[in-house]
């Protein structure tokens, strides 16, 4: 074997090492990317099936139901045009409130039901992810539009 062919057999292989890492670091991301829907989003069957992502909106009004066990609640979440039950057991954040953004990270169930596995409240008064206020503020314009015809 000339010194060229060893040199391009060592550069070959390098480069299908290389490959082989990222497609095993990209296959090891898959399971752990949580994509952010709305309420509006999920009504409009854009949230995977079957697959954990997150929920992001306002806990509306009067929707806080707690059972008789302390640990599981009932409530939704609104992005203001659209609303999605919410069933979450475990401990609440102290900054959970009515009226109130929140996150919440689960699973969507059969009757459009979303089982929460976690739930996250927003930390102040003035914050809220970005692509929460875009989405709150495209859910607002369709429902103006809505009502408008």
């Amino acid at each position: 074997m000339t010194p060229r062919q060893k040199r391009l057999t060592w550069i070959l292989l390098g480069v299908g090492l290389v490959a082989a890492a990222v497609g095993l670091v990209l296959f090891a991301l898959k399971n752990n990317v949580s994509l952010y829907f709305t309420p509006t989003q999920v009504h409009h069957n854009e949230a995977p099936q079957g697959r954990s992502f997150r929920i992001g909106g306002l806990v509306e009004e009067g929707s806080v139901q707690r059972e008789k066990d302390g640990l599981t609640v009932r409530f939704n979440i609104t992005d203001t045009a659209e609303k999605m039950a919410v069933i979450y057991k475990g401990i609440l954040p102290d900054l959970f409130k009515e009226g109130k953004g929140v996150v919440a990270q689960g699973k969507l169930e059969e009757g459009n039901v979303f089982r929460a596995e976690e739930v996250l409240a927003k930390h102040d008064e003035n914050y809220m992810p970005p692509e929460a206020m875009d989405a709150i503020k495209k859910a607002q314009q369709a429902s103006d539009k809505g009502a408008v015809k």
